[in-house]
């Protein structure tokens, strides 16, 4: 028999199914101001989704105008909307790249369009992946942005198993605004909005645990600043 808590969580899928971006408004909007005043006292600090990028690089095969065309045709299909083709910015003559060259595909989703892609990302796509195990927290970047790679396109319901010809992945960026006050605007704040929100939309992120062990956000950072400096030092050694 499921407990009241399971059918909570229960309900707030189907909320989150239904309107992603209604749930947001009012209700994971509105708890985050009331749970947590004096880090979201002001409702522009509190976290929002501003944009979803995706990038597609095909290198030297982007010159196929077959491979081209199919990878924009995936895009579409995938988004509903049709991608831009990125060219090279300088000639690099070791990977025979010219400049101006045609070399991959990158779009950008905001509005309606980014939250259903989202919906499908977290609900359906996810479960598509073979030994799936969640996603890192350590693919944030300073910016407080999250990066993930998908290595095919399969996954996604719109694409048919027998009109791919070649596996193909792509990157996708999810961007949140930054609205902090100047005292709130260090790396560790803006990544952890990104975590509050992610965990609030369901995002499967599956190493939050790893951060269990230490008792305040500082002495997280400082085993970051540890790290780095660690790296530093191995780089400079080799």
């Amino acid at each position: 028999m499921l407990n009241q808590h399971s059918l909570e969580e229960i309900a707030e899928i189907h909320r989150l199914l239904e309107d992603i971006k209604k749930e947001y408004e009012e209700g994971i909007k509105p708890i985050l101001i009331k749970n947590s005043p004096k880090m979201f006292g002001n409702c522009h600090t509190v976290p929002k989704l501003e944009k979803i990028q995706i990038n597609r690089g095909l290198g030297l095969a982007a010159q196929n105008t077959n491979v081209l065309k199919k990878s924009i045709e995936e895009f579409v299909k995938i988004t509903g909307q049709k991608p831009i083709i990125t060219n090279s910015k300088k000639a690099i003559a070791g990977f025979k790249i010219r400049e101006n060259m045609e070399l991959g595909l990158s779009l950008t989703l905001r509005g309606e369009k980014m939250y259903t892609f989202l919906t499908k990302l977290i609900f359906f796509t996810f479960a598509q992946i073979r030994d799936f195990r969640g996603l890192s927290l350590r693919s944030f970047d300073k910016a407080g942005n999250y990066t993930l790679g998908l290595k095919e396109q399969l996954i996604f319901p719109e694409i048919d198993y027998d009109d791919v010809e070649q596996i193909q992945g792509f990157t996708i960026t999810i961007v949140f605004s930054d609205n902090s006050p100047k005292y709130r605007s260090k790396t560790i704040d803006k990544i952890i909005n990104g975590m509050i929100l992610l965990k609030f939309l369901r995002f499967p992120l599956n190493d939050c645990g790893y951060y269990e062990k230490y008792s305040s956000f500082f002495e997280i950072n400082r085993n970051w600043d540890r790290k780095k400096h660690l790296r530093r030092k191995r780089w400079s050694q080799e």
